[in-house]
């Protein structure tokens, strides 16, 4: 494991948490590089349902910078994130600001061990589970873990934070 370790999966072992690691070889979905997809792309290569697969994204909430955690296959409703923050108006955050807050690059941002440890909202959908995916840290390293064991992990609100693209 030693060889896998992030700073997401040492919080997890520091607090005793159950949870399994998922590796899979990042970048062979045919013909797909756009960074939007980093989450189906796992999905994929794990043959898990993108229902079950979390994408960590960095948005700023009245300029302090917040995590939305919701399904891959989603949208992050900025509204939603806003209001279960206590704020009143979200704008995702620019690539480069979510990397040098986190420690993490795009695409394997988790929401567990963060440099700046920022709050975190997990979507509403993730309950529904009794395991979800969320990234370990690192593009193509995914975190198998209880709903309930993100939540207390994190120290995350939960809310209806996803919204369904429009077709």
């Amino acid at each position: 494991m030693a060889r896998q370790g992030t700073p997401a999966l040492a919080v997890l072992a520091k607090q005793g948490i159950p949870y399994s690691v998922h590796a899979y070889e990042h970048g062979t979905r045919a013909g797909d590089s756009r960074h939007d997809n980093y989450g189906l792309e796992a999905s994929e290569a794990l043959g898990v349902p993108p229902e079950r697969v979390f994408k960590t994204l960095v948005a700023a909430v009245d300029g302090s910078l917040t995590v939305g955690v919701v399904p891959v296959a989603s949208r992050l409703d900025l509204k939603a994130l806003a209001a279960a923050a206590g704020g009143r108006k979200a704008v995702m955050a620019e690539p480069a600001d979510a990397e040098r807050a986190t420690g993490y690059v795009v695409g394997g941002i988790s929401p567990l061990g963060q440099r700046k440890q920022l709050p975190v909202v997990i979507d509403a959908a993730a309950l529904e589970f009794g395991t979800i995916y969320c990234s370990a840290g690192r593009r193509g390293l995914q975190i198998e873990i209880a709903p309930g064991d993100l939540v207390r992990a994190a120290d995350a609100l939960v809310a209806p934070i996803a919204q369904l693209p429009a077709c």
